[in-house]
């Protein structure tokens, strides 16, 4: 027998062992290695394809699971079979399940994207802003292609600032080839980045679903620290030069809430210390990237901006131990929010009009109380004397136990 005989029976039960013994154990058992370019993807879960097409060959009657030397896992051979099969197959570039922030910043870092004299093209970071602003809405994974083409012409010519054609199949199929896009329903390998009318008529006939790599999704969905680094990344690396804003504030990833976490039950509750420090050690270090790059790159129409003052209000939350900065609080409300957290609001104590910062040195978590009398209270001069000295003392500290 070959490897033609092996159907999708065979590779389902390859597929189940693996599950079962676990993916060490699975190729200790067959003597393969980790795949180095494909992956098998069956309900969302990742599998050495070539490992899994040798173990396949032993279920079959009366054979023997086949060794590495014996075939080939690439495209004219393993690969081929799964895809023939009706079976999905991306290259291994794709994101492990446990990516972490710094591991996808790294990989934006990493992107391949064409220059013009002016910089990097913005097509892959267009998309991506588009994707990460979705995920922060809870809008769907996958969408259409129809609808992802939709959305990205409009975005492309609108914020294309380096010459970019509205040409969505481009930035889709780059993203993809670095594991940060998914492409489903689809027959055959996914052509490259590369030519015009094939591309085109590629995507005409397949009409595959697209969006965020599963793993990607879940982070930036759930994790505001994970978008605000993203976004930072993103800004960082392609829009010198150039004015961020107003594509930001299209795709929803232009407002304090970027840097918020999701609210599920049972999320109140007791920090670690060391946990919390961590956290806001992160949280003020990419408040001080943005507030030492927009030192030097000054926007004459931006006085405030929300990917400091969201991270910096994060910040300020965590050092404050649920419990109201201003020392001489009479006592705040026993009441909490619907999540179960303290009636806490976090106010600048220095105007942003009057030359304040985005900074946790210079922002406090007050109750409600107190934070009207530093509002419109007849002692609020001397209130806010009191708390920029605390906010500072705070700052060099860090959190307080909750």
């Amino acid at each position: 027998m070959t490897l033609a005989d092996i159907g999708a029976a065979q590779v389902m039960r390859a597929v189940e062992e693996f599950d079962r013994l676990g993916r060490r154990a699975f190729l200790e058992r067959y003597g393969f290695g980790p795949s180095r370019t494909y992956r098998l993807v069956v309900d969302g879960r990742s599998y050495d394809s070539k490992a899994i097409v040798g173990a396949a060959h032993g279920h079959l009657p009366g054979q023997r699971p086949l060794k590495p030397s014996e075939f080939s896992g690439g495209l004219d051979h393993a690969v081929r079979l799964l895809t023939d099969l009706g079976f999905r197959v991306e290259r291994s570039s794709a994101v492990d399940a446990d990516v972490g922030v710094d591991g996808l910043v790294e990989r934006i870092a990493k992107l391949r994207v064409a220059s013009t004299a002016g910089g990097p093209r913005l097509y892959q970071p267009i998309t991506l802003l588009w994707a990460v602003g979705r995920a922060l809405r809870g809008e769907p994974r996958m969408l259409s292609w129809e609808e992802t083409a939709t959305a990205l012409r409009g975005l492309l010519g609108r914020h294309g600032l380096r010459g970019e054609r509205p040409r969505p199949d481009y930035p889709v199929l780059a993203l993809h080839r670095a594991g940060l896009w998914s492409l489903e329903g689809h027959t055959g390998e996914v052509p490259s980045a590369h030519g015009d009318a094939a591309l085109h008529q590629w995507f005409s006939e397949q009409r595959p679903e697209g969006g965020l790599a599963a793993p990607v999704h879940a982070l930036v969905a759930g994790s505001g620290q994970a978008r605000v680094a993203v976004v930072e990344a993103i800004v960082e690396r392609f829009f010198d030069g150039l004015d961020e804003v107003p594509l930001l504030e299209e795709v929803g990833l232009y407002e304090d809430s970027v840097a918020d976490d999701p609210v599920r039950d049972g999320d109140a509750g007791p920090v670690d210390p060391v946990a919390a420090a961590a956290q806001y050690e992160k949280w003020c270090a990419l408040v001080d990237r943005r507030e030492a790059r927009d030192g030097v790159r000054y926007r004459e129409r931006t006085v405030r901006d929300p990917l400091r003052s969201g991270p910096a209000r994060r910040a300020v939350l965590i050092r404050c131990g649920d419990r109201c900065e201003n020392p001489e609080c009479p006592g705040q409300p026993d009441d909490r929010t619907d999540r179960g957290l303290p009636l806490l609001e976090v106010d600048h104590v220095v105007e942003l009009a009057a030359g304040g910062r985005d900074h946790p040195s210079q922002m406090v978590a007050l109750c409600p109380n107190c934070h009207a009398v530093k509002t419109r209270g007849r002692s609020r001069e001397r209130l806010r004397e009191i708390l920029l000295e605390v906010a500072l003392e705070r700052h060099r500290r860090g959190p307080l136990p909750s």
